[in-house]
């Protein structure tokens, strides 16, 4: 490592005022900055830890929607979104024990690893997320490979999640690191099914709206016999190929929806 400076404000404000500084970054879970400043491969003068502001943590369910803050961890969203169980298993799922009671919701969103698991609950919820200066809906969020639509020093407070008439999450995980190689989130709502698929794009999260159309009409796993998803623009490396991973897509799909309905 190398020699910064720390601070940990109490309140957003002084987060803010602290991110200002310049080369100053937001420290969440750390689950990937971390490792990335122990490699030199990021270099920032200042850590500005949200670990200490209490207004980030936390569960709560209001009526169809649940809010939850942005340091709350993927254990305490395991235990704590029980009106949700697709986002309890998800979240319950993720990792290994160290990285559950340490990773965080928001750093998950902010980083938008291509292969997370949290962006592909949010995009197929329709959620909403909440930053320190307006609301971004999911659609509009994600915005390519380890990109969002943050800007600097802006930081992910909460997500408000509507809850779904029914809902799964199947992964096709990689064994040693649990990210998945494709997984699927299926949401069904009075209006339509929405489906987001991780791990399997080159640009990463994305919506399946052939099968979102498909599943929207007749909400069961033969409803995507006939649909094919393209090998373009599927990733290729030393786990599967962009024909595998389109392929898992559709069969993960499938399982999906049969565990939801």
């Amino acid at each position: 490592m190398y020699n910064f400076d720390f601070v940990k404000p109490a309140t957003v404000e002084e987060a803010l005022a602290a991110l200002s500084d310049e080369d100053a970054q937001p420290l969440s879970g750390g689950q990937t900055l971390i490792p990335s400043m122990k490699q030199r491969l990021n270099a920032p003068s200042k850590l500005v830890s949200l670990l200490g502001i209490a207004a980030l943590k936390g569960v709560k369910t209001s009526g169809d929607v649940m809010e939850i803050g942005a340091t709350t961890t993927h254990a305490e969203v395991a235990a704590q979104a029980t009106a949700y169980p697709a986002l309890a298993a998800l979240a319950g799922a993720i990792g290994d024990p160290a990285v559950r009671n340490r990773g965080t919701l928001g750093g998950s969103l902010a980083n938008n690893d291509p292969a997370a698991c949290y962006p592909a609950a949010v995009l197929a919820s329709g959620a909403t997320v909440v930053t320190s200066g307006r609301e971004i809906a999911a659609d509009d969020f994600f915005d390519g490979m380890f990109t969002t639509a943050l800007d600097d020093g802006e930081i992910v407070t909460a997500v408000k999640f509507p809850i779904p008439q029914a809902a799964a999450y199947v992964k096709f995980e990689q064994p040693a690191s649990r990210f998945p190689l494709c997984g699927v989130f299926v949401a069904k709502y009075a209006d339509g099914v929405r489906v987001a698929v991780t791990g399997a794009s080159e640009e990463g999260v994305f919506r399946w709206t052939e099968a979102e159309a498909a599943l929207s009409a007749d909400f069961s796993a033969g409803a995507l016999t006939d649909l094919s998803l393209p090998a373009d623009g599927m990733m290729t490396d030393l786990h599967g190929s962009a024909e595998y991973r389109a392929h898992l897509v559709k069969v993960l799909t499938g399982r999906a929806v049969s565990a939801a309905a």
